[in-house]
């Protein structure tokens, strides 16, 4: 069985510091330990972090936001990259090896070992740590079936009466794909064995809206453009060249979904902060999202390696930790 660590972070500022409450315990049980414990102030992190965010975003590669020319990228500007995420990377793991958060450390350290298959969720409101890079923790590095994945404080599970099926039934959702190339997307889902797939291309908002009430999905699958509010409290996509919806506009279809069985839903497009946050709201049991701008090609092999370890039987947590090394 599994292990389940949750840290819960439900109060505080980079400029104040954060209150955090960790707990660990088996999964389908309850925690059988916990221990809370604080985060100093790191206000500085946020210059890294933009640091980081300017160089990737000068690279000027094609990303599943709104289609823009792509620009030349030279090797300094991606030297300048790299050493800005080392930056950061180093400067979050120094903040996260603090003193007050050390008895933290300390336990997850003497609770799991490195064979545990680890699900750590960060369970907070905060904006500002749902952007951080939490997968370049080095606690990760002690234990290579951890993944990390975000979470409101609030969850509830919602009871679903999805009878057995014989094929997992997938919704995929083609929109707007100006600049981008979401026919690779297509072929990939097309050679999923034990699959039913439909095909949405460009849908209308009626049309969508019917295909999520009128049958059960396994797998919603949004492939296209897509984009967050400057606070990332609200995400949207682009479902066609003129058309686009957030997932409040959604909401009462997708709770039908998933009272009907939805398990996943993949938004393989740009800048999903804001959806991760609305979709929290539904309760979808897992949700996949590009937190940052993507380029094309990035989103096309995280899916294709994500679809090939899942299809083997990986954990969905692991097929997702797999496919984001792989990019590296």
């Amino acid at each position: 069985m599994g292990k389940l660590v949750v840290l819960k972070i439900v109060d505080g500022s980079s400029e104040q510091g954060f209150t955090v409450t960790l707990q660990i315990g088996e999964e389908g049980r309850n925690p059988s330990s916990q221990i809370t414990g604080t985060l100093p102030a790191a206000p500085e992190i946020s210059q890294y972090y933009s640091g980081w965010s300017n160089a990737y975003r000068s690279l000027g590669s094609r990303y599943r936001l709104e289609a823009k020319a792509a620009l030349v990228t030279n090797v300094s500007k991606v030297e300048i990259c790299c050493q800005a995420a080392q930056a950061l990377k180093e400067r979050l793991n120094v903040w996260l090896k603090s003193e007050s958060f050390r008895p933290i450390r300390e336990k997850l350290l003497e609770q799991l070992i490195p064979s545990d298959e680890i699900r750590l969720i960060i369970q907070t409101e905060n904006i500002w740590l749902r952007r951080l890079p939490w997968h370049l923790w080095d606690i990760c590095d002690r234990y290579p079936k951890a993944e990390i994945s975000l979470s409101v404080p609030a969850y509830e599970n919602v009871e679903q009466f999805s009878k057995p099926q014989s094929q997992v039934r997938i919704l995929a959702i083609l929109g707007n794909s100006i600049g981008i190339n979401t026919e690779a997307d297509r072929l990939l889902l097309e050679q999923l064995p034990d699959a039913q797939v439909s095909f949405l291309v460009e849908p209308q908002r009626q049309e969508l809206t019917q295909q999520l009430w009128r049958q059960g999905w396994d797998i919603i699958f949004f492939a296209g453009h897509s984009s967050s509010g400057d606070n990332g409290e609200t995400g949207r996509i682009y479902i066609n060249q003129t058309e686009c919806l957030t997932v409040e506009q959604l909401k009462y279809a997708l709770k039908k979904a998933v009272t009907r069985g939805l398990k996943i839903a993949i938004f393989n497009s740009c800048d999903g902060l804001g959806l991760a946050r609305n979709l929290a709201d539904l309760h979808i049991p897992q949700v996949i999202v590009m937190r940052e701008p993507v380029p094309d090609v990035v989103a096309q092999e995280f899916l294709k390696s994500f679809l090939e370890s899942f299809a083997l039987g990986e954990s969905f947590y692991l097929a997702v930790r797999e496919a984001r090394e792989r990019l590296q």
